[in-house]
C-alpha cells in the first residue's frame, strides 16, 4: 500500500496501541518503513475518515454519485498553515478502498 500501513483494531482500542508514548508505532514505522495509520473496525464512515486523515480536520464530507451509477465520497481537509499534508495522499485513498471498497476523492482548503 505504498508508504502508508494501516493497522485496524477493536472499537475503542486505539488508545491502547497508541500508548507509552507512540513507542509502538514508532517503533512499526521504523520497521516497516512505512506511515503508521491506527484504525478502529466498525467504526461509521465519518470516525474512519477522521481517523484516517488525522491530524488534518475534516470540513465536510459529500457523497458524489457518478453517471454509471457509482459513488465518490469527497472529502475536503482543512490544510494547517497552507503546508503539503504530513501524509501520502494517494495511499491512504488506497487504504479506504481496500479496507472499506470507499472512492475517496480528496480535496483541501485553507
Amino acid at each position: 500500500m505504498g508508504k502508508a500501513l494501516a493497522i485496524l483494531v477493536g472499537k475503542g482500542d486505539v488508545p491502547r496501541l497508541l500508548s507509552y508514548g507512540g513507542k509502538i508505532i514508532r517503533a512499526l514505522s521504523e520497521k516497516t518503513g512505512k506511515a503508521i495509520r491506527v484504525l478502529e473496525y466498525g467504526v461509521n464512515d465519518r470516525k474512519f475518515l477522521e481517523d484516517l486523515f488525522a491530524p488534518l480536520s475534516i470540513v465536510t464530507i459529500n457523497t458524489i454519485w457518478l453517471p454509471d451509477g457509482t459513488t465518490e465520497t469527497r472529502v475536503i481537509l482543512k490544510r494547517k498553515g497552507g503546508r503539503q499534508p504530513p501524509f501520502d495522499v494517494k495511499a491512504l485513498v488506497e487504504i479506504a478502498h481496500k479496507l472499506r471498497d470507499m472512492k475517496l476523492r480528496v480535496e483541501f482548503t485553507d
